[in-house]
């Protein structure tokens, strides 16, 4: 006998042009599914060879197909999709009224108690909540799709799971306090929180015991370590209502986590997330609809509050407190309607299936993507060679320490210059151009520190120890340097390495191997050299004479020289020297989704260390005016559009990394909110926090 569809009133096997999928073999999955169908057969009982076919799962469950392949499902897929038409014979156990024949052989003689049930009467993902808590009305109304008592425990107070959010009455559950369905819940819920633990292996950290019990209990996440107390109590969500700014959307930065997916994401978007809005012993959820996306951060709205705007709230969408529609009747969760809905809905079910038609939601794998897209391999132990701050001209061997969120903290092997007390390190992204694999300073011909001996048998002490590899680094354009290249003594404009919000006059000192160059400001004085600066040939730092007047940007020209009156033309003339062809520098430009006055988070360059609330000042191109807020103009820095220096609104929170609000702001606000706060309603929103 073929396999067939255990669904209710389905029963469709391969013949019948559907997918079969066999229940998983793992318990919790194989748990779920079975609670899926039960929803709609009661009293069913699946087997290992229990199936589902394709039409019980939404499309967003799917892998892509291929051409000639078969359907398959995604990692950690449910099915959602189930219509059970009522039937007086059976109350919804299965007879021959209103089951197909191929599934009336299969009903259990057993019947399986259950505590709770939720009856449909048309297709729905959704599970309800049938106390509206907190409102005159008492109870949601029609559709059938309250929570109900069965059997014998009709008059036993419905209770729900502290823990796991499991529905059922109150002789069922455990201890004298009903607070948990089963002793695991009970001790999980003192111990561990797998939500707390999800993030933290995120951000490359463990939460201790206590943390995770006090972040039960305040609903906010632990301020990263060593977090000062101003970047951990400011908001961007505040920050970006104050400024009524926008911000930079995820897909603009290539090196961020989930950009390859963030098309996914837009406004108007639903998903179930906690309802904050609620008076209840136990969390509970409710639908809500993405108003304004910034970076990572997402303004929701809960529905039914329509046109009103004053209970909307800011979220992380990497925060995993948003959820997919449907992950509530996946997880028995319970859905409340907020209490302070203002208009007059009778019937809450019907309202949300009008609400969710065609609505697009969090894809299924949103959160297995977002682990996949913050691994690297980079390890710590690995040596590299990197930039020497003190001496821009050459390079020094450094052990990585410590990784977060792709930035590498860089600990220099030679510390043999470093003061008393201090450790001499270095902070760069992994895809940074200022990094580089053991050898590359030989190979090109680049000058590097030679390490004392001392230093170099302490290192190799060091946990983990090796060399990295050439294939860990970004590599840069290939560039031909026969039949014609840059020269030494050639002139062209620069960034200038000191002053990043500076485009100087400059010169090529020395063409090094693979494509380098050694590229030094004019006007500075320097007999060692120490102040030239390594640019590759594709680099979007260098830019042929001309570049600014064409884009109306400021030249830095060199001591003696006015900025009004100077003439590259004078100039070549005056230093007997020759400017490089346009043809040899890089002018790749697709475009970008960057404007002025989106925010993001940035680094200032000239200390590495901090990663900053900013503005995008001007485009150029390519070139991006980066101005960290609240700071003065002349800290401006110049950047290209992929720099891996730049990242989206709440990269920071989500990595674990420490970011720097502007100077004062934060006791600014805290002190407008604090003058507000009478003559504003109060937010019941939840508000995300550092």
């Amino acid at each position: 006998m073929p396999y067939h569809c255990v669904a209710y009133g389905c029963g469709k096997t391969a013949e019948d042009g559907v997918t079969l999928f066999k229940f998983p073999k793992d318990p919790e999955e194989f748990h779920k599914w079975e609670k899926q169908v039960q929803r709609t057969r009661s009293q069913w009982l699946a087997t290992p060879n229990s199936h589902l076919c394709s039409e019980h799962f939404g499309k967003d469950y799917f892998e892509p197909k291929p051409p000639m392949g078969a359907l398959k499902l995604k990692p950690g897929a449910a099915p959602t999709v189930f219509v059970r038409p009522h039937c007086s014979s059976c109350k919804g156990v299965g007879c021959s009224s209103c089951l197909p024949a191929i599934q009336r052989r299969s009903i259990t003689a057993e019947p399986r108690e259950h505590n709770v049930t939720a009856e449909y009467n048309e297709t729905s993902p959704l599970q309800f909540d049938d106390t509206d808590a907190g409102r005159d009305k008492g109870h949601l109304t029609g559709g059938g799709g309250g929570v109900k008592p069965r059997g014998n425990h009709r008059e036993e107070r419905p209770v729900v799971c502290e823990m796991c959010g499991t529905a059922g009455s109150s002789s069922t559950f455990f201890s004298k306090t009903k607070r948990f369905c089963s002793t695991s819940c009970s001790r999980s819920y003192s111990s561990n929180s797998k939500k707390s633990s999800i993030l933290a292996r995120l951000q490359g950290r463990r939460p201790s015991k206590r943390a995770t019990v006090l972040n039960k209990v305040h609903k906010t996440p632990p301020a990263p370590a060593g977090l000062d107390e101003s970047a951990a109590r400011f908001e961007w969500g505040a920050y970006l209502d104050k400024e009524t700014s926008l911000a930079a959307s995820v897909s603009c930065f290539r090196h961020a986590p989930l950009c390859a997916q963030w098309e996914d994401i837009a406004v108007g978007m639903k998903v179930e997330v906690l309802n904050t809005n609620a008076v209840l012993p136990s969390k509970v959820y409710w639908i809500a609809t993405v108003i304004q996306l910034a970076g990572y951060k997402a303004l929701l709205r809960y529905e039914g509050f329509e046109h009103d705007s004053s209970r909307d709230f800011w979220c992380s969408l990497v925060s995993g407190e948003l959820n997919p529609i449907g992950w509530c009747a996946m997880t028995s969760k319970l859905l409340v309607p907020p209490q302070d809905v203002k208009q007059n809905i009778p019937d809450w079910k019907k309202y949300l299936m009008k609400r969710l038609v065609g609505a697009n939601t969090l894809p299924v794998d949103f959160y297995l993507k977002l682990a996949e897209s913050m691994k690297h391999s980079f390890r710590i132990g690995m040596r590299v060679e990197v930039v020497d701050p003190k001496y821009l001209s050459r390079t020094r061997v450094a052990i990585i320490d410590s990784i977060i969120g792709g930035r590498l903290r860089l600990v220099y092997l030679d510390q043999s210059d470093a003061p008393e007390n201090v450790v001499s390190d270095f902070w760069c992204h992994m895809c940074s151009p200022l990094l580089h694999p053991i050898g590359w300073s030989s190979k090109v011909g680049h000058e590097i520190k030679a390490s004392v001996r001392s230093w170099e048998t302490a290192a190799s002490g060091f946990k983990g120890n090796s060399d990295s590899t050439s294939l860990l680094f970004k590599k840069p354009r290939i560039v031909y340097m026969q039949g014609g290249f840059f020269e030494e003594g050639m002139k062209l404009e620069a960034i200038d390495p000191l002053n990043l919000g500076s485009i100087c006059v400059a010169t090529v000192h020395k063409v090094l191997l693979d494509g380098y160059l050694m590229v030094g400001i004019d006007g500075i004085v320097s007999d060692t050299g120490s102040e030239w600066f390594c640019y590759h040939a594709s680099s979007h730092a260098v830019f042929p004479v001309g570049f600014c007047k064409k884009n109306n940007i400021p030249l830095t020209v060199p001591q003696g020289y006015d900025s009004e009156t100077f003439s590259w033309d004078n100039y070549l003339k005056e230093t007997k020297a020759k400017s490089a062809p346009a043809r040899l520098f890089n002018t790749d430009y697709v475009g970008h989704s960057f404007s002025p006055n989106l925010k993001l988070e940035a680094v200032d360059l000239m200390q590495p260390g901090l990663v900053c609330v900013a503005t995008v000042k001007r485009c150029v191109g390519r070139l991006l005016l980066i101005h960290f807020d609240g700071w003065e103009d002349e800290f401006d820095q110049w950047v290209d559009y992929q720099s891996p220096d730049i990242y989206p609104v709440g990269w920071c929170e989500l990595t674990g990394y420490q970011l720097q609000p502007p100077p004062g702001l934060v006791d600014a606000m805290e002190n407008q909110v604090a003058q507000n706060k009478k003559c504003k309603p109060p937010m019941y929103g939840k508000k995300s926090k550092f």
